[in-house]
């Protein structure tokens, strides 16, 4: 099959390669990937021992195209997301993708593949950094670089629980931030930027969610006393007085969360934003629009042969 891969563990180098199609073992599934989404993550997150070549990618929506033996409430011919995040036979960029069918979540009738592709990542971030921010109603919440994919989610989930929210991206993004739910929006290239946030949230916002690299220390400076704000890179290592400082933590359980989150997806209450769809001889293309940070919601990329 067709596959995106990693040739070795040094070079940063991701090559469409012929690979072998995985076996499918007694509690696995083979899923015909009809799309797979775009992350910055995707050229690194790699296991460091291979086995390579490594087929890249995490997150992916398809058909099941055989289910091994043991393998219960999913079978051939069902719609599936799958999250495949560092497994032994390889990610999701490729014709086909073995994984244990515990990673496959069913896509609701209502939901397109392509969308469904792209909720897995973004979709997780923006659940964990919610529940880290544990705002109220009534609450402010500034999000530095809200008009990409985890941004433009989280954007949404909180204003539709009544917190107030302000989002900064470039200045023909804003009329778009404010149509998703965001009262205000400030553009980071100007350099009073967190006067401007200030002076919006009385003083300092509750709490600030720092989605891009860099951003930490600035959101910093956006909070009243004892605010909070939530790393999602991790940049964070200085932190101001009298300010709470956390990175979004993995590892809960936010199944029910990710549920809520694909049906209100589904039912257009939330929207998956799809920035550009890229055909797969397309993808290398794809990977460097997501590695510029600067694309509108989410890049997917539709499997061999899907338009």
């Amino acid at each position: 099959m067709k596959a995106y891969v990693r040739t070795d563990a040094r070079s940063q180098r991701v090559v469409m390669a012929d690979v072998e199609v995985g076996d499918v073992g007694d509690y696995d599934v083979r899923v015909a990937v009809g799309a797979f989404g775009v992350g910055v993550h995707d050229r690194f997150f790699i296991p460091p021992t291979g086995p390579f070549p490594y087929t890249i990618g995490v997150e992916a929506a398809g058909t099941v195209a055989e289910a091994g033996t043991g393998v219960r409430g999913v079978g051939v011919g069902d719609r599936v997301m799958v999250s495949a995040a560092m497994q032994p036979g390889g990610g999701t960029w490729a014709e086909y993708v073995v994984t244990p069918a515990s990673s496959v979540t069913p896509v609701p009738d209502a939901l397109d593949t392509a969308t469904a592709a792209g909720i897995t990542v973004a979709g997780t971030a923006a659940v964990n950094s919610l529940h880290t921010l544990d705002l109220h109603e009534g609450d402010t919440l500034f999000v530095a670089g809200a008009s990409g994919a985890i941004g433009t989610l989280v954007v949404q989930m909180a204003s539709s629980r009544g917190i107030r929210v302000m989002g900064s991206a470039s200045e023909h993004n804003h009329a778009y931030l404010k149509e998703l739910g965001a009262e205000e929006a400030v553009d980071y290239h100007d350099p009073d930027w967190p006067a401007l946030v200030q002076r919006w949230a009385d003083g300092g916002a509750d709490a600030a969610l720092a989605i891009q690299p860099g951003t930490g220390a600035p959101c910093q400076q956006v909070v009243r006393a004892q605010g909070h704000v939530v790393t999602v890179s991790g940049d964070s290592a200085v932190v101001r007085a009298n300010v709470r400082v956390d990175q979004i933590v993995p590892g809960r359980d936010i199944s029910a969360a990710m549920a809520a989150l694909v049906d209100d997806i589904a039912a257009g209450r939330i929207r998956l934003v799809l920035e550009q769809l890229y055909s797969f001889d397309e993808a290398l293309a794809a990977l460097e629009k997501t590695e510029t940070r600067h694309a509108r919601g989410k890049v997917v990329v539709l499997g061999v042969g899907q338009r």
